[in-house]
């Protein structure tokens, strides 16, 4: 039998992840552990996996002719600024909006970063929200959109090359419509108030009445009734086969009880911590053990791997900047029945969370029953979540074991066929049978 992958690129849905996160052996074998500042541009290629050149590739679509409007929150890569400029001087139009909101964010390393760049005459910093989270780029030409990027990158080093992320190009004029018409709701700097967001939800209600389209759009900041978020909880919770998703910054509500139903869906989740706060921390704590005690749910939360007892293994990177908020999960997407029949992919800027919703600037796509970008999704969503599922396997037996980095040893392949009995027993708890059952198709049973 032979196998093929769908490619990155397509007629209407292009996607592109980086690797993860510096947090890999691989990373240490081939770079000798070294950060990729010191070890040189071959690494930042490969923690990059055609991410960043894929927006390059699409900046480098605009010249005479052509307009970028751009929204982003974090502004500071020299290589993407650079596009950015080479845009403007091959003939372009070049608007770009970023996060120039005072407080904590990345106002003042934004700033810097565009007077280096030498583009403040092309920038414009967005002042009266409480987050302009965007991270989107809207290609027009002679006036007509054509085409967007989004996704969940932001525009530094660790954003690029450190966690995980993606970016999401869509060749679709209503779509870019779309993005380009909620530019210049952002253009005008409004502050967060019922104005604005009734103009979001006017323009994408969530969900569509009719939801016909393939792809739609929806932008926030929304109402208060959080009406995007609980439309993508009942989108989640529709799975008939499988649900998989990643959590960022902690599992809303909302989307705790669509774990917690009581049915045969495989459902996984890839998170980079168990609490959305530390006021919530205790609680979350239980509420995520409790899911994972479900027998049809598996979750993976984000580690590194405290050993170096592997042959040939070195001590991982934890980081490849000094401060995070993130270190290994900052994709914002789900997948229902993603080996179905009509699958559908949610993904973009937006963490699953109330302040994505009512507070602060994001964007989100829902595409239906494109099999194609669901495969793509799916298949670097396993790759994931195998990766930080076996960092949490070592994490776990070290603490049942009361052991050290130093005394954990490398587990070989079990001798005999024992090891199947679960995955053919209906009242597994482990929810190897729901795996099976799922990853097997119809003559699974």
């Amino acid at each position: 039998m032979q196998i093929t992958t769908e490619a990155e690129t397509g007629a209407v849905h292009s996607v592109f992840f980086n690797r993860g996160s510096v947090a890999t052996q691989e990373y240490a074998r081939r770079f000798l552990n070294k950060k990729p500042s010191v070890a040189g541009p071959g690494a930042y290629e490969w923690l990059s996996r055609g991410l960043l050149e894929a927006l390059v590739k699409f900046l480098g679509r605009a010249g005479a002719g052509w307009e970028v409007h751009g929204a982003v929150y974090e502004f500071q890569w020299p290589a993407a600024l650079a596009a950015v400029r080479e845009a403007h001087l091959r003939g372009a139009t070049v608007k770009v909006l970023f996060d120039d909101i005072t407080g904590d964010g990345p106002s003042a390393l934004n700033q810097a970063a565009i007077d280096q760049a030498q583009i403040k005459s092309l920038c414009k910093g967005r002042a009266h929200g409480k987050l302009m989270h965007n991270k989107f780029f809207v290609l027009s030409r002679n006036g007509q959109p054509k085409a967007v990027w989004t996704g969940s990158t932001n525009l530094t080093e660790n954003g690029i090359f450190g966690h995980s992320n993606l970016g999401h190009i869509v060749e679709d004029e209503t779509v870019a419509k779309a993005f380009l018409d909620y530019w210049h709701r952002l253009d005008a700097d409004p502050k967060v108030n019922a104005d604005y967001r009734d103009a979001n939800v006017e323009a994408t209600p969530a969900p569509p009445d009719p939801w016909e389209a393939t792809t739609t759009a929806v932008f926030s900041p929304r109402g208060t009734n959080l009406d995007s978020l609980e439309w993508y909880a009942q989108i989640a919770g529709g799975a008939e086969d499988a649900l998989f998703m990643t959590f960022a910054f902690g599992m809303h509500k909302s989307f705790k009880e669509v774990y917690r139903q009581d049915d045969n869906v495989l459902r996984m989740a890839l998170m980079e911590k168990e609490a959305s706060s530390p006021a919530t921390s205790a609680q979350d704590k239980i509420d995520i053990q409790q899911i994972r005690n479900r027998p049809n749910v598996v979750v993976a939360i984000g580690n590194r791997i405290k050993t170096n007892s592997f042959d040939r293994w070195l001590a991982e990177i934890d980081r490849i900047i000094p401060q995070l908020h993130v270190y290994w999960i900052h994709t914002k997407y789900m997948l229902v029945d993603p080996l179905g029949e009509t699958p559908i992919v949610v993904s973009g800027s937006a963490n699953f969370s109330k302040a994505s919703t009512d507070t602060n600037d994001e964007n989100m796509l829902v595409i239906w029953g494109d099999k194609r970008i669901a495969d793509i999704y799916f298949g670097e969503y396993q790759r994931l979540h195998t990766h930080y599922a076996f960092r949490e396997s070592v994490k776990f037996h070290l603490e049942h074991n009361q052991g050290t980095p130093d005394t954990w040893k490398p587990q070989f392949l079990i001798d005999g066929d024992d090891w199947m009995t679960s995955y053919f027993d209906e009242a597994d708890t482990s929810a190897r049978f729901a795996r099976r059952k799922y990853y097997a198709g119809p003559m699974a049973l």
